[in-house]
């Protein structure tokens, strides 16, 4: 897959742009202003590419791919129901080692693991069932196959 890279000329004229915070040859990050004034124009109708050239971009540099993923990620703006702010690198809700958990959540964890660890156990333990029953019954049938063999002669 053909990845869009931008041109020197482009970053340098992207980065220009009072709407973007950075431009590198590989990736664009926009300022929030222009994340809800794009969203704001895009939901009243407006196609995307208008609303490219009215705030200052090139559609085409930026190409089609580009700005169907933007257009996509404001339904997930939106769903969120959060601000336009960059959400990389923050923390997706799982407690770190680090905080200090309460009792409750300290004892409500230690039940979860005991729960999980008695669960492994049991299926650990039918499996070893299982291997054994098969070992067994392979056994038996080799038993067979020699007697069977040992009578005939």
């Amino acid at each position: 897959m053909r990845k869009n890279y931008f041109t020197d000329e482009q970053v340098q004229q992207l980065n220009m742009n009072p709407y973007v915070k950075k431009a590198s040859n590989k990736s664009i990050t926009y300022t929030d202003d222009f994340k809800i004034t794009f969203t704001k124009k895009y939901l009243e109708g407006n196609p995307p590419s208008v609303i490219l050239r009215e705030m200052g971009f090139n559609p085409r540099i930026l190409g089609k791919k580009r700005i169907d993923r933007f257009v996509g990620n404001i339904y997930k703006y939106k769903a969120r129901g959060d601000d336009f702010s960059d959400q990389r690198g923050i923390n997706s809700g799982r407690p770190s080692l680090k905080e200090e958990l309460t009792d409750k959540e300290r004892i409500a964890r230690l039940e979860h693991k005991i729960k999980y660890l008695k669960q492994e156990n049991e299926f650990l333990k039918k499996i070893e069932f299982i291997e054994k029953k098969a070992e067994l019954e392979t056994q038996q049938k080799l038993h067979r196959k020699k007697s069977s063999k040992s009578s005939e002669k």
